[in-house]
Parts: C-alpha cells; sequence; structure tokens
C-alpha cells in the first residue's frame, strides 16, 4: 500500500514539475550573427515592411520613419502624439490589401479630447512622397489621463479583414479592465473604416463599449494573427510575474485583476486566486516576468530549426525569447540577441529574416550560420 502511494505522490510531483517547468535555455544551439540595419532609433516600437521592401519605423518619441535604399527618411503626419512614459507613437500596420487601398494603420496615446493629458488610439492615413495624407482617426480610448503606463498597444488584422488592437488598463486596475463600460485593458475589434461590427459581443448592452471584443487585459504589447489557425493572439505584461500569452475570444474575461500569477513590485499579493470559473486561463505565463514586448511566428525556411516557433522580445532582460510551441504549450524556451539592448519588436521580413528593434540602437537582423 505504501509502495502504491509514494508511487502516486511521485507522479503527481513529476507532473506538477512539468506544468511548472519555466526553465531557459541560453546559448541557443543555432549559430547566427547579428547585423544592423537601421542605426539611430532610440525606441523602434513598431515596424512593417511595405511591398517596395522598404521599412516603416514608428519612433516612442512622435517620429515615423521609411528605411529605402539604405536612407532613412522622416514621414511628416499630423497625429497629436502625446509622448510620456509609456505612451507615444506606438505599433503601425497595413491594410491586407494595402497594395489597392495605400492604407497605414498606427497606434498611439492622443492628446485629443477635453481633458489633460491622453489615452490610445488608432488611425489610418496613406503614404504621399515624405508625408502621411488623409489621416482619419478611427478610435480614440476616454478619458485622457496624465499617467504614464499601460497604453498597450498592437494591431493586427484577421482573415476577415477586422482590425484589432489593445489598449492597457492605464495604471487604473481596480476601475477599468473588468468594466465594459469603460475602455483600457481590453482587446477591441472594428471594420477597416472603423465602423463597429454588428456581431461584437457587447453591442446590445446599454452603455458598454461596442468596439470591446475581450476584457480583463492588463498592458498587451504584442498581437498577432496566428499563421496557421488565424486567430489573434495577444501577451500582455503582468506586474511582478504573470506576463501571459492568451489567445482571443469573443467577449471572453481574461481575469486582471481579479486573477492573476502575478504579484505586487513590493511583493504583497494582488489576489489569492489564479483561476477563476467564467475567466480564461492563459495559454503560457511567465514568472518571473521578462516584461514582453512584440512578437512573431518564424513561418520562413531561412531558420528551419526554428520554423513554427514563436519570438517574442524582453525588456526586462534584453533578449529574445524563442518559444517552442507543441499542441498550444510551451514545450522550450530559449534566449537570443542577447547582450544587444532592450527589444522593443520583433518581425519576420519578406525575405524570411527576422528584424528586432532594440531601443537605443534601433534595427538589426539575425543571420543564420
Amino acid at each position: 500500500m505504501k509502495t502504491k502511494y509514494y508511487l502516486l505522490i511521485l507522479i503527481v510531483f513529476q507532473f506538477a514539475c512539468a506544468q511548472e517547468d519555466k526553465s531557459i535555455t541560453t546559448p541557443s544551439e543555432i549559430n547566427y550573427k547579428i547585423e544592423t540595419v537601421v542605426e539611430g532609433i532610440n525606441n523602434p516600437w513598431g515596424m512593417v515592411f511595405l511591398p517596395d521592401g522598404s521599412l516603416l519605423i514608428t519612433e516612442k518619441s512622435g517620429k515615423l520613419y521609411q528605411y529605402k535604399n539604405n536612407e532613412k527618411i522622416e514621414i511628416a503626419h499630423n497625429l497629436s502624439v502625446y509622448n510620456r512614459g509609456q505612451g507615444g507613437l506606438l505599433d503601425v500596420q497595413l491594410h491586407p490589401n494595402y497594395s489597392e487601398n495605400g492604407w497605414v494603420y498606427l497606434s498611439y496615446a492622443s492628446t485629443e479630447g477635453d481633458e489633460e493629458g491622453g489615452n490610445t488610439a488608432i488611425a489610418r492615413g496613406k503614404l504621399s512622397g515624405n508625408k502621411l495624407t488623409s489621416v482619419e482617426v478611427l478610435y480614440k480610448a476616454t478619458p485622457n489621463t496624465t499617467k504614464g503606463q499601460h497604453f498597450g498597444s498592437r494591431i493586427a488584422f484577421d482573415d476577415e479583414g477586422y482590425l484589432y488592437f489593445s489598449a492597457g488598463e492605464r495604471g487604473e486596475r481596480d476601475v477599468n479592465p473588468q468594466d465594459i463600460t469603460k475602455d483600457g485593458g481590453k482587446i477591441y475589434r472594428l471594420h477597416d473604416d472603423g465602423r463597429i461590427p454588428t456581431d461584437n459581443p457587447f453591442v446590445n448592452i446599454p452603455n458598454a463599449k461596442k468596439a470591446i471584443y475581450s476584457y480583463g487585459h492588463r498592458n498587451p504589447q504584442g498581437m498577432l494573427k496566428h499563421y496557421q489557425t488565424g486567430k489573434i493572439w495577444v501577451h500582455e505584461h503582468g506586474p511582478q510575474g504573470g506576463d501571459e500569452i492568451n489567445v482571443i475570444k469573443k467577449g471572453a474575461n481574461f481575469g486582471w485583476p481579479i486573477i492573476t500569477y502575478g504579484e505586487n513590485y513590493n511583493g504583497t499579493a494582488i489576489t489569492d486566486i489564479t483561476k477563476k470559473e467564467g475567466m480564461e486561463q492563459p495559454l503560457y505565463y511567465w514568472v518571473p516576468s521578462i516584461a514582453p514586448s512584440g512578437m512573431t511566428f518564424v513561418t520562413s525556411d531561412v531558420y528551419p530549426d526554428w520554423k513554427g516557433s514563436l519570438m517574442v522580445g524582453s525588456l526586462k532582460f534584453g533578449y529574445l525569447e524563442r518559444l517552442v510551441l507543441k499542441d498550444n504549450k510551451v514545450v522550450k524556451r530559449e534566449k537570443l540577441v542577447e547582450g544587444e539592448g532592450r527589444i522593443r519588436n520583433v518581425i519576420q521580413g519578406p525575405d524570411g529574416y527576422l528584424y528586432v528593434g532594440v531601443e537605443s540602437k534601433g534595427v538589426v537582423k539575425i543571420l543564420p550560420e
């Protein structure tokens, strides 16, 4: 009887260890080198390639650049950027049919509104020479606040052409993320022209923000469409511990701050529960926090041993993390691009190579050897 009992304990222990294994491998098992592509950008927040092979880059301070023919060109714009703390000119993405319509989408902290300060906004415009023209503001979160934290904000399109974007809870964790009548701590879904889809989950709820698609988020700074399933994935900053990867579901509550795997920065508890009925569990969470920003899947043949991996930038530790997934579970972690600086963003270019935005440096390229 004792033998069976100890065997059961051993099995439970082994299972728990497997579930909680957060170890990370370094250095990488693949040889590569780093090549600097664009220099002199202090905070390359967003990056996207244009069909002509040039690269659009947002600088958090408010500048928009086009890197073309080995030259960095500033693109003039009239967006009311609120450059404070974590806010500024943030993500940039192209319309899925950019070659036909020319729309460029930008997320940014905006000063528009009656209150002092700023909040997250989404706008679109068209490149005309060295200017952004035909600018339209599609969504502006309210109210403005002078707080400098948790603006989000990333942009992605799904296979049906809907526009998704994230907005952080602006440091108001007990006010915004669980209240669907308030902006902040949400993933939003719009038509490409800013109209509210009639099948959004809260369109018929009085006083609700009709653009909300999911809620209970903290500060999502990574978002993409899964290259196989078409689902929208995000990652978000936890407090001290509890950064998360989440697969977005219509109308879902992702729990912040009622449930979390993190704690306050002073070590005190935010909550004593990590799970609750009616609230989603993350696909993966980091303890300790890595402060994730930007992410992309490797789908090209340039890195055959990395194909299918999820790449996530770490602001806190200054490396690019490779996550190996099997059946939507992280089975391996690996550190890449160490020693370059805080990793703000990572994208896969049309040439199949990975391009990494590094704070206080610019954009670098990973070349396999």
